[in-house]
């Protein structure tokens, strides 16, 4: 079974993990389209453009790069899930098998729903950290943004190989 096309072909309705991560990603992201949309008018010309590791403010630019997060936040939810739909064309081990496939795809296709979600998050954090900087609600996130980003993408992927790895 190592070409995609030769896999079954497995219809597995979502998990209840899998609708929880939609409603946290979905309201976040369009919370933060919503959010811009209502403020738009109040944002100044010049807004954060860019932040260094630990927080700060590096670069300043025009509003509408704003715009930036929520349209690859779409690049990212709707590639994202297609890959989801199609559990079977997912990068497996050798020992995918009949027997274990529907395993194989459910544990996949659940660690495509929290990347996807966890992306959306992150990027409506970096929206709603450079509005209410430039309208001076806040200094932002600070210095821990970065590494728990980070950590939170990663915990899933490391989780996910070893449960994997568990599947036999």
């Amino acid at each position: 079974m190592a070409n995609y096309w030769e896999r079954p072909k497995i219809r597995i309705p979502k998990s209840k993990s899998e609708i929880i991560w939609d409603i946290i990603g979905y309201s976040s992201y369009f919370g933060s389209i919503i959010l811009l949309l209502v403020v738009w008018g109040m944002l100044p010309d010049q807004v954060p453009g860019h932040y260094n590791a630990v927080g700060e403010v590096d670069r300043w630019g025009s509003k509408w790069e704003l715009l930036i997060l929520p349209l690859v936040g779409a690049f990212i939810l709707i590639l994202m899930t297609v890959l989801e739909k199609f559990p079977e064309a997912h990068n497996y081990p050798g020992r995918l098998n009949e027997s274990n496939a529907e395993q194989f795809y459910l544990h996949s296709r659940k660690l495509v729903n929290q990347l996807k979600n966890i992306c959306l998050v992150i990027f409506s954090l970096i929206e709603l950290e450079s509005v209410s900087i430039a309208l001076g609600w806040s200094g932002g996130f600070g210095v821990w943004f970065l590494p728990v980003a980070i950590i939170g993408t990663f915990i899933p992927m490391i989780i996910g190989i070893l449960k994997q790895r568990r599947i036999k």
